[in-house]
C-alpha cells in the first residue's frame, strides 16, 4: 500500500507548487510525515512559523513513492520514534505546536518562551562576569543579584518547565509547596529552578547535557544523584 507520485503530484500543482529547484525554499516548505524522518522539536516548529506556508504531505500505510520526496519535499519529518498507521495526527501536532508560536495566537507575545524547550531570556549583558544583574520580574529591581537567577526554566535552553500549583493551597492532604505563598519571590524562583532542574532529570535527563547550567545547577543536580558525563 504505496501512494502513488501522480495523485500527489497533481495535489501539490494545484497549489502552485513546483519542484524544489523552481521554489523560493526559504519562504515555503513542503514536508513529508514519515517514520524515516528527522524527529520534530520545538526548534523546527519555530523555524517552520517564520515561514509563509507549509504544506504538509500525510503518508498511509508503506508511505509515499520515494520520488515524491525527491522531487517536491524540503524535509521528511518524525514526531517520534514509533510507527503510526498514517500521518495526520502528526501532522495536527506540528501544525498546532507551530501556530502557537505566530503573532497574536497566544495572550502574550513571549507566553511561548516561558515553557518547556522554550527559549527563555537571552544572557545578561553585564560588564564583567561578576557584575550584578538586577531581577525585574517580580518588581524587585532596586535588589542586586550577583548571579542571573532565571525567570524561568528555559533560559538554559530547553529544560522542562517547573510544577505548576493553583487552588485549593492543599488537596487529599497534598499541600502546595511553602515556599510559594511566602513572598518572596527570589526563593520561588530558585525554587522553580531547582523544580524544573528535579522534573528534567526524572522524566528526561537527555536534555541535561545540553542544557546551559550554572555551577549551582550542577552542584543540586549532584545532591540528587546526578552524574554528568565526563567530557
Amino acid at each position: 500500500m504505496v501512494l502513488k507520485p501522480q495523485p500527489i503530484y497533481e495535489a501539490l500543482e494545484s497549489l502552485a507548487l513546483t519542484p524544489k529547484p523552481t521554489r523560493d525554499t526559504a519562504r515555503e516548505s513542503v514536508i513529508l510525515l514519515s517514520a524515516q524522518g528527522k524527529r520534530f522539536t520545538q526548534s523546527t516548529a519555530r523555524h517552520l512559523a517564520t515561514l509563509d506556508r507549509v504544506v504538509l504531505l500525510c503518508g498511509r500505510y508503506e508511505g509515499v513513492d520515494e520520488r515524491v520526496s525527491q522531487l517536491f519535499c524540503d524535509e521528511e519529518l518524525s514526531i517520534g520514534d514509533y510507527v503510526l498507521s498514517g500521518g495526520e495526527l502528526g501532522a495536527a501536532i506540528i501544525l498546532d505546536a507551530t501556530v502557537r508560536l505566530l503573532p497574536g495566537v497566544l495572550g502574550h507575545a513571549d507566553s511561548s518562551r516561558y515553557e518547556s524547550f522554550g527559549e527563555g531570556d537571552p544572557a545578561p549583558s553585564a560588564p564583567n562576569p561578576g557584575a550584578p544583574y538586577l531581577d525585574s520580574e517580580m518588581g524587585d529591581s532596586s535588589e542586586p543579584i550577583t548571579r542571573p537567577i532565571p525567570r524561568s526554566t528555559n533560559s538554559s535552553n530547553g529544560i522542562l518547565d517547573y510544577p505548576h500549583y493553583t487552588r485549593p493551597a492543599d488537596f487529599l492532604g497534598l499541600p502546595v509547596p511553602d515556599v510559594l505563598g511566602n513572598g518572596d519571590h527570589l526563593a520561588i524562583r530558585r525554587w522553580r529552578r531547582q523544580a524544573a532542574l528535579a522534573k528534567t532529570l526524572a522524566n528526561r535527563p537527555d536534555l541535561l547535557l545540553t542544557a546551559d547550567l550554572s555551577d549551582d545547577d550542577r552542584e543540586y543536580l549532584a545532591n540528587l544523584g546526578y552524574e554528568a558525563p565526563a567530557e
